[in-house]
């Protein structure tokens, strides 16, 4: 399996449970914009660690299995765990808190 493919299958939950909260709870920008900021946030600070990581040789992959896009010295396949995380933790978080009652 390609790291592609597994990264693809670990985002595959997350994607949809952002999809059912925005449905189902309807954050609003609020809630929106701390996400996304979130998801940056963790995406930049994986960019500066695994690159110090992989250029202090701490960790190898498998050239064949990579797509060849790198960002810096980390390849794009490694960015989906900070992505999923980022919308897994906000997204929980809001389904397990009660809904604001309407004023």
């Amino acid at each position: 399996m390609t790291y592609a493919a597994l990264a693809t299958l670990f985002l595959l939950p997350p994607l949809l449970l952002i999809a059912l909260v925005a449905v189902l709870r309807r954050p609003g920008r609020r809630w929106w914009a701390a996400t996304a900021l979130t998801v940056g946030s963790l995406t930049v600070l994986t960019l500066v660690f695994d690159s110090l990581m992989i250029a202090a040789d701490l960790f190898r992959y498998e050239p064949s299995l990579l797509s060849g896009v790198r960002i810096g010295l980390v390849p794009v396949e490694d960015l989906a765990w900070p992505v999923a995380a980022g919308l897994l933790l906000p997204a929980l978080w809001l389904l397990a808190t009660p809904a604001e009652k309407e004023r």
